[in-house]
């Protein structure tokens, strides 16, 4: 059978095979339970709120706030627990051990491989965030920091920014990521959310314990996908709004989504080696040269010191911002840190299973170093090069244009406003949007990719229809939900969604760390 993986030699999976399961339909190799419940219920979600789309706007308007303070501990906790374990990870002899076994080797270079992990894992969110959030916190600056201080706020807003996207949300990804890898690599079973926990569950897990766990694992990637392509959408609107004066209407960001998914299509069908590889590499390139730009033509110095200051106050407060007793800040809790993590553990099955696919040959304290120390420093620069320009043009030159699209919330101009006093503001603005729009791309194909991996029982090939299904799909999710309430719904869906993963982080790291002890190294 194409795409089989067997039983890795101690016979942990119990004889079981990638795709053992499936059944054949209409030229589809797919797994019955997992498909058809989670495509049917999805289809389903997408009528039900496109036909009663001011139901679902109320509905999701009343979810987020309920979900982000009744559950804060939940998302707050689990985040916690899979940074300690990845630290301990990389600091014990348990590092030592090689993801596919000790001959293993690895089938991308180094750079490849980042490059294909950080797209997938936070591209969009750069883009839209990176500006937006850093003066937000500085106007509003988190643990009760005094926003009259200027040097104060500034630095408790770049400790909030660089918190939100450095180790927590990259140890949610990477221990997941990890588990994967490792179970399908070094114990030959399948490529899915269900496999690590067959050291609990044992040959349960290929019941319908394991159907569940899959099941919620494409639904939270199909609505944490949604939620980072909505915003996608509504940047490159403000962006062609800012450009040229187009509308920003719900027409115009349908009809985007429905043209990126198409080439987001194309990219998927062509596999990891074609289209994402060579998107993933040509991005980060890209990525850096509008980067080094806005370092060369603003605030030299002051983004440089900024930095190293951010990663200083960033290290003195990760342990206060990572508590959630006592905080006087709820608004900062309940808005910002709760929605995050609900998101990035949504987002935690999709990310983690890509990790996964290429990360074969590397060692676990390899892995672990990669994919937590190195995102969290890029991300580090990336908001100190572009937040730390917007603060700097508000306080030192009296530029308002970004404190604007804050006090509005029109978080979709912030990037834009921030080029605006810059030389060349056309060309950096329409390069921004290019590369929103190659980073809808590869976090679209990559999604994909990864929920047919699942709903096809873990197997690594299958046909592209599926492919093609499930990239509609997305596509449809995200119409739905910008239709049905714009991005209160997007950021309800996915803390959502991220609940029941949250719950399972505590049994995927209890099943991995038991399989690692027993692994040689």
């Amino acid at each position: 059978m194409t795409g089989e993986r067997k039983q890795g030699s101690r016979g942990d999976g119990g004889g079981y095979r990638a795709g053992q399961d499936n059944i054949e339909i209409l030229g589809l190799d797919i797994h019955g339970a997992v498909f058809l419940i989670s495509g049917a219920t999805v289809v389903a979600f997408v009528l039900g709120v496109l036909l009663f789309q001011e139901e679902a706007s109320s509905l999701f308007g009343s979810l987020r706030p309920w979900l982000t303070t009744n559950l804060d501990w939940v998302f707050m906790a689990s985040a916690n627990a899979v940074l300690l374990f990845s630290l301990f990870l990389i600091a014990s002899p348990l590092g030592g051990v090689r993801i596919g076994g000790r001959d293993a080797r690895p089938r991308y270079s180094r750079l490849s491989w980042f490059a294909m992990l950080l797209s997938a894992g936070m591209g969009i969110g750069l883009m839209f965030f990176g500006v937006l959030e850093p003066v937000h916190h500085f106007q509003n600056p988190p643990l009760g920091a005094d926003p009259a201080d200027a040097e104060a706020a500034r630095s408790a807003a770049m400790a909030a920014t660089i918190f939100h996207w450095g180790l927590h949300p990259w140890a949610i990804y990477g221990v997941m990521g990890l588990a994967l890898a490792f179970f399908c690599y070094n114990r030959g079973l399948p490529l899915t959310i269900r496999s690590a926990f067959h050291p609990l569950l044992g040959d349960r897990v290929w019941g319908w314990s394991g159907h569940a766990i899959d099941t919620l694992a494409v639904f939270a990637t199909l609505f944490g996908l949604a939620t980072s392509l909505g915003l996608g959408a509504g940047q490159i609107t403000g962006g062609f709004h800012f450009l040229l004066g187009t509308a920003k209407t719900d027409l115009f960001r349908v009809v985007l989504i429905v043209l990126i998914t198409f080439v987001a299509t194309i990219s998927v069908v062509t596999g990891i080696d074609v289209g994402i590889k060579r998107l993933s590499q040509g991005n980060m390139v890209l990525a850096g040269l509008l980067m080094l730009f806005v370092i060369a033509a603003g605030p030299t110095w002051e983004i440089l010191r900024g930095v190293f200051t951010g990663l200083g106050a960033y290290a003195l407060k990760v342990v206060p911002l990572s508590s959630w007793v006592g905080r006087q800040d709820t608004g900062f809790l309940h808005g910002w840190t709760t929605f995050y993590w609900a998101w990035w553990i949504s987002w935690a099955p999709f990310v983690g299973l890509f990790i996964a696919r290429i990360s074969r040959g590397r060692t676990v304290r390899e892995f672990l170093v990669f994919v937590l120390v190195l995102p969290t420093l890029l991300s580090a620069l990336w908001m100190n090069v572009f937040g730390g320009t917007a603060v700097h043009q508000l306080v030192a030159e009296g530029y308002t244009g970004v404190a604007e699209t804050v006090a509005a919330w029109t978080p979709e101009l912030s990037l834009f406003k921030m080029l605006e006093p810059l030389p060349a503001t056309g060309l950096l603005s329409f390069v921004s949007i290019f590369l929103v729009v190659v980073f809808f791309i590869t976090s679209s194909d990559s999604g994909s990719l990864v929920v047919d991996t699942i709903t096809a029982g873990g197997k690594l090939e299958s046909p592209p229809a599926q492919r093609v299904f499930w990239c509609a799909v997305e596509g449809l999710i995200a119409i739905a939900l910008l239709l049905g309430g714009g991005l209160q719904s997007l950021q309800a869906a996915a803390i959502a969604a991220g609940f029941p993963i949250a719950l399972l982080l505590f049994g995927l790291i209890l099943g991995l760390w038991t399989a690692l002890r027993r692994e040689p190294r």
